[in-house]
């Protein structure tokens, strides 16, 4: 990684689907909140020294007490989201160094992600302009009328499942959100898409899993404990 990198943490959900009172991120998950085992994955690409961590707003206390604690001598950048994905990233863009050129941005609920994974993304984004991880579908997917019937069986071998991180050249991923707000997008690599540069996609690893209800956090718990990440 020549190019100065630096990333961003989307960390502003709420716990509400995970049955707690604060926010997401910072849920217990063994002996660390969510969010430090998300950040101790980067800690070897050292990219967690100037990290920006966009959390949900109220919630600034919390966050920087946790970060203080963990990273005393980190220069990490709290920034208070917005109401969506779209708008916490967007103001997450508006903190990045004066001489960043690759901007790499993950979900503080994926706290599993592999090194070579992110190193793999990194070295596609700074090849082709844009990358992102995915998985390749498993199952059969099925596409449904507004009716609840079956419509489409579209073909599987071209389906993959979008995860983060998702990484770009700062130019990209700046003129992408420069454009009007979309409606639907619900990550950065369709929105790049959008804006006309092409995507590459790198096959992810079946560990990285999104931590959205109490399930997802048990079978977290139960990986860290058992050895397995």
């Amino acid at each position: 990684m020549k190019a100065k990198t630096q990333l961003i943490i989307v960390a502003g959900g709420l716990g509400t689907r995970l049955k707690h009172s604060e926010p997401k991120a910072l849920v217990p998950l063994v002996d660390s909140p969510l969010l430090i085992h998300t950040l101790n994955a980067f800690q070897n690409l050292d990219l967690t020294k100037d990290a920006i961590i966009v959390y949900p707003g109220g919630h600034e206390s919390a966050f920087a007490g946790v970060l203080n604690t963990d990273f005393p001598d980190g220069n990490l950048t709290l920034v208070a989201g917005g109401k969506e994905r779209y708008d916490s990233v967007a103001l997450g863009l508006k903190k990045l160094s004066p001489d960043t050129e690759i901007v790499l941005i993950h979900d503080a609920a994926r706290p599993f992600v592999q090194e070579q994974t992110v190193r793999d993304v990194l070295d596609a984004a700074i090849q082709f302009g844009a990358a992102t991880i995915a998985m390749r579908c498993k199952d059969t997917i099925l596409q449904a009328n507004a009716d609840g019937f079956l419509e489409d069986t579209p073909d599987r071998s071209r389906l993959w499942a979008c995860q983060t991180p998702q990484v770009f050249r700062r130019e990209i991923i700046e003129k992408a959100y420069a454009s009007p707000k979309p409606t639907t997008i619900t990550d950065d690599a369709t929105l790049v898409r959008q804006s006309g540069v092409p995507v590459h996609i790198v096959e992810s690893s079946h560990t990285n899993l999104k931590i959205t209800t109490p399930n997802d956090l048990q079978y977290a718990e139960f990986l860290i404990t058992k050895g397995l990440v």
